[in-house]
């Protein structure tokens, strides 16, 4: 079978379906985990609503949020794989097929005039980042994560004094965490990226919030037992489900760093809410393509 525009949208329509509608298992077992260990009896209310929604969604194929997000691709392709001219408009085409065939919310508005084109499309939407080359794959992947407002508008940004260093990073999550209270749909993955601009810190922090699964550990020792700690810490604030209180504020903590400039320490701080919907569509140069979670 040939690589095709058509046979590229077909392939993610589908990826945006599955993650729409299917939590990633990673995701339901932490949320299964956190309902059997609450105590607190308003928290654990929450929890097994949440549960319930899952199971709902999953039964009646429907979006599991209402708010079904900004549709977010991360795209990786191997250098070996053909068709490379009509990706970004098969990725644009899927959006829109996916807005009418789920259905999705229409959420992209147009900034100056307000205006929604009504696909979930516009002015950079959706939001593609372009995210390596393999040289010898002959293969595209296409990780699709819809991102819903409430988690995005307590996103924080920092530049932390160098000196300050991993105890400055510390800071600016704990506070961010305060900040954003029951706003982001708790229980929420955390991201956190470290770097010199701005911009860096912030992809790594989305990347990692969005796309990592729950039990994984940055290779570093030292950012793996930071990213521990930093649950500890989040989950002992006590904001709990939705704000209830209780045992789980986040499902985890994910960090990921780039190198410095001796003068700036850029930390950012990204929210995943317990809705953590992703989905990975893999196309090979045969037209053979999955999808997984």
């Amino acid at each position: 079978m040939a690589v095709s525009k058509d046979l590229i949208t077909k392939a993610v329509v589908e990826g945006i379906k599955v993650a729409s509608i299917y939590l990633p298992p990673d995701v339901k077992e932490a949320l299964r985990k956190a309902y059997e260990e609450e105590t607190n009896s308003a928290a654990k209310a929450q929890l097994e609503a949440i549960l319930k929604n899952i199971e709902l969604a999953e039964k009646l194929k429907a979006p599991i949020c209402q708010d079904t997000g900004l549709i977010t691709y991360y795209v990786r392709i191997g250098a070996k794989f053909p068709a490379l001219d009509v990706i970004e408009e098969a990725l644009i085409e899927a959006a829109r097929i996916a807005t009418k065939e789920i259905p999705l919310r229409p959420n992209t508005v147009d900034p100056v005039t307000g205006r929604n084109p009504g696909d979930n499309t516009g002015r950079y939407a959706p939001v593609i980042i372009w995210d390596g080359i393999d040289p010898k794959g002959d293969y595209l992947e296409v990780t699709v994560v819809p991102k819903g407002g409430g988690s995005e508008y307590v996103t924080v940004y920092a530049m932390v004094p160098p000196g300050k260093g991993l105890e400055g990073v510390k800071e600016v999550v704990l506070d961010a965490v305060v900040k954003a209270g029951a706003m982001p749909c708790p229980p929420t993955i955390i991201g956190v990226g470290i770097a010199g601009l701005s911009d860096v810190a912030m992809h790594l922090a989305k990347k990692c919030a969005t796309t990592r699964k729950i039990g994984s550990r940055h290779p570093d020792p030292v950012i793996a037992d930071l990213e521990k700690k930093l649950l500890d810490m989040v989950n002992e604030l006590g904001i709990g489900t939705m704000g209830m209180g209780g045992k789980t504020t986040a499902l985890a903590v994910h960090i990921d760093y780039a190198y410095r400039h001796p003068a700036t320490y850029a930390v950012a701080v990204a929210f995943f809410c317990w809705a953590a919907r992703r989905a990975t569509v893999t196309i090979k140069s045969t037209g053979e393509y999955t999808v997984t979670q």
